[in-house]
C-alpha cells in the first residue's frame, strides 16, 4: 500500500543524503582520489536491528561516480541493476542511543562491510576518515566573526547531545 508521505519524503531525505555525502566527499581529495577506481561500482547500505517505533529506512543503493563521488543506484531500466552490489554495507542500529552518541563524537556507528575487498578497505578508509568541516562551511557563508560565534554555540549543543545520549546509554545498559 502506498504511503503518500513516504513515498514524497524518502526520494527528497535520500537526494539530501547523496548532496551532503558529496559535499563532505568533494572537500577531501584523496577520498574522491580512493573512489574514482571504482567508478560505475554499487553499494548497498542496509539499517539492521532497528529499534525506533518508526519504520526502518529501505536500504539505499549508490554508485560511484568517475568523479569518486555519489549517486542513486537501483532503478529497474538500469543495465545490470538485478545484479547485486559489489559492496554491502550494514549499519547496526540496535543501540541507537549508543550510535548518536559515537556520531555526536565523530566516530562511525557500528558498521559491516562486506563485498570486494579493495572496494571495502577504500570505502572504509573514507568512512573511516572523512568528516564534515562544518565550522570551514559556516565561515564560507557567513564570515569567520558570525561563524566561530555559531561554532561555539554548535559545540555546546554537540556536548549536550552527547551528554544526553551516554546518560540514556548507560541507563539502557544497567540490568
Amino acid at each position: 500500500m502506498a504511503n503518500p508521505v513516504t513515498d514524497l519524503l524518502l526520494p527528497a531525505a535520500t537526494d539530501r543524503f547523496i548532496l551532503l555525502a558529496n559535499h563532505v566527499l568533494s572537500s577531501a581529495s584523496a577520498a574522491t582520489d580512493r573512489l574514482k577506481p571504482y567508478s560505475g561500482r554499487r553499494m548497498r547500505i542496509e539499517v539492521e536491528h532497528w529499534q525506533i517505533p518508526l519504520p526502518p529506512p529501505p536500504p539505499l543503493v549508490l554508485r560511484v561516480t568517475p568523479a569518486g563521488l555519489l549517486e542513486a543506484a537501483g532503478s529497474e531500466a538500469e543495465p545490470g541493476a538485478d545484479a547485486p552490489p559489489e559492496l554491502r554495507l550494514r549499519v547496526d542500529a540496535a543501540r541507537p542511543f549508543e550510535a548518536a552518541r559515537r556520531v555526536a563524537t565523530g566516530e562511525l556507528p557500528p558498521l559491516h562491510i562486506e563485498g570486494d575487498a579493495a572496494f571495502a578497505a577504500d570505502v572504509s578508509w573514507v568512512a573511516g576518515n572523512v568528516r564534515w568541516d562544518i565550522a570551514g562551511d559556516l565561515e564560507r557563508v557567513f564570515g569567520p566573526l558570525v561563524a566561530g560565534g555559531l561554532s561555539q554555540v554548535g559545540d555546546k549543543l554537540a556536548a549536550t547531545a552527547r551528554a544526553l545520549a551516554q546518560g540514556a546509554a548507560s541507563v539502557l545498559r544497567k540490568p
